[in-house]
């Protein structure tokens, strides 16, 4: 899953992880299909369901329910964690293509709640 020993260790707190099946050393095992379950539920973002061709504004992303809130892009944006926008509206609004904010969300992490 491209995560440090330490994130993975936090996972394994979460109330919903999979029991262990065993031990290799000292370290716990747990079925890849219960571990993967858990991973799509909790830490992958759902599938990005934009018009690749379409033009959105931040707003317009969070309503989508992507999995990302309008203030987090603004913010990431202003980190250099999100892409300038591809146009503007004639207010000065960001607009992102779709594809362009699905490239993005395929790379973002997200992080488990309780």
């Amino acid at each position: 899953y491209e995560r440090s020993r330490p994130t993975v260790k936090r996972w394994a707190t979460h109330p919903d992880w999979p029991e262990p099946t065993g031990k290799r050393g000292r370290w716990n095992t747990y079925p890849a299909s219960a571990v993967a379950a858990w991973v799509e539920e909790h830490v992958k973002y759902p599938t990005v369901q934009l018009d690749p061709k379409g033009w959105f504004t931040a707003q317009d992303i969070e309503d989508a329910n992507v999995g990302v809130k309008a203030g987090s892009i603004r913010s990431d944006l202003s980190r250099g964690r999100w892409p300038e926008p591809d146009a503007q509206t004639r207010e000065g609004a960001g607009l992102w293509k779709g594809q362009t904010v699905k490239d993005v969300l395929e790379k973002r992490r997200r992080y488990p709640t309780r």
